[in-house]
């Protein structure tokens, strides 16, 4: 970092308003399972409008997030992350004013799904790879995603408490207004940065680089992984807090429950990325995915007390957000930060397919079924399967990188 740079461009404020800029994006999105009753009450919704609106949400994140990250990589994480968020903050404050299904997948779906794309931790997490020297890039990319988790933590209680005391149309207004400091703290993760990998990725174009990305059996394969943990988070955040309340347990245990998730995340997100640069990634999340299916498996067969609530909740923290910083680290190992955004864009992609189903899927089970049992057992399927596609992943950087292969 040049000496002549402002002080909002030294290292330590670049990695403070990054981490900021995680906790307010990703805190506000894990509330909207907390307004799933009280808007279908509200509106004379059924669960199922209000899930296809969350996930068309994911799947327009996931399909906006290779773009915003090519953005990125051409001009820079700051300019995105200002746009994003004031798109967030409008589709959020428009979702107060929705009155029909058709119109909140609009709002709450389409306009908040691209927002989120442009201004989420994933983008941060780009320019974490450019913008911090690469000893300490892991470091990094696991405090952003644990700032992420903070974000849950922080939220998800701030969010029912806005609900119980001025109602759910208030509530999303005073969110809204949160996600207009992400432009101010933008500006402080603008450019392209001094530490871009220029060796290994600055001689291709970004389509040459998505070529060589797309034949690269390990990148496949981390791909397919993500699609599972992308169904994981989105039927959680979406569907726990009415299945809590369906059993009979409050809405204040509800919020709790994701609140805790978040505050265990921090743990699990922070090491995974300490972890992530002294053993081998695909390693690790083989684990981290063998960990969730013997969550599941627990809370499934356990009966559903506040107790076994609040410990299902810390274990599935430990491992929610740990598979980013191991993820990302292996896409930026395969082929270097120069497209880091848009590579890692592609495999956020197949995240966000996964939770668009999640989301939809557990809707749509609920009310064919009145119970979401067959997709707990569904969530632990996918758990195994997930473990198994990681371990085949070769951990260096990619042979098809190099210009005479692309």
């Amino acid at each position: 970092m040049s000496a002549s740079r402002p002080w909002w461009r030294s290292p330590t404020v670049i990695v403070v308003a990054g981490c900021l800029i995680a906790i307010i994006t990703f805190g506000v999105r894990t509330t909207f399972g907390l307004f799933t009753a009280p808007l279908t009450d509200l509106r004379g919704w059924d669960r199922e409008a209000f899930a296809l609106a969350i996930a068309v949400q994911n799947l327009l994140w996931g399909l906006g997030q290779p773009f915003a990250g090519a953005v990125a990589d051409r001009y820079g994480a700051g300019r995105v992350l200002a746009v994003g968020g004031f798109v967030y903050a409008a589709g959020v404050a428009l979702m107060s004013v929705t009155s029909s299904p058709g119109v909140l997948t609009l709002t709450g779906g389409v306009i908040v799904g691209l927002g989120v794309a442009g201004g989420s931790f994933t983008i941060v997490i780009a320019a974490f790879a450019r913008l911090v020297e690469p000893a300490k890039r892991s470091w990094a990319m696991g405090l952003a995603t644990a700032a992420g988790s903070m974000g849950q933590f922080l939220f998800a209680p701030l969010g029912q408490g806005f609900i119980d005391a001025y109602g759910a149309e208030t509530a999303l207004i005073l969110l809204s207004a949160t996600l207009l400091l992400v432009p101010l703290l933008a500006r402080s993760l603008s450019g392209k940065g001094d530490h871009a990998d220029e060796a290994d990725g600055d001689q291709l174009s970004a389509r040459e680089a998505l070529r060589a990305a797309v034949h690269h059996p390990s990148y496949l394969l981390l791909t397919s992984g993500f699609f599972v943990c992308g169904f994981h988070i989105a039927f959680i955040t979406t569907h726990l807090p009415p299945y809590l309340t369906d059993q009979g347990l409050s809405k204040g245990l509800a919020a709790w429950s994701l609140s805790l998730i978040g505050l265990f995340n921090v743990i699990g997100a922070y090491s995974s990325g300490i972890l992530g640069g002294r053993h081998p990634r695909r390693l690790l999340l083989s684990g981290i995915y063998l960990g969730r299916a013997a969550a599941f498996l627990i809370f499934l067969l356990l009966p559903v007390t506040v107790g076994s609530v609040l410990v299902f909740s810390a274990l599935i923290g430990l491992l929610w957000l740990s598979t980013v910083p191991l993820t990302s680290g292996l896409v930026a190992l395969m082929f270097g930060t120069r497209h880091v955004g848009m590579l890692f864009g592609v495999v956020f992609l197949s995240h966000q397919v996964g939770a668009f189903v999640g989301a939809l899927l557990g809707g749509t089970v609920y009310e064919a079924t009145g119970s979401y049992d067959l997709m707990w057992v569904l969530c632990i399927a996918l758990s195994v399967a997930a473990a198994l596609v990681h371990l085949p992943i070769r951990e260096r950087s990619a042979a098809a990188v190099a210009p005479s292969a692309a």
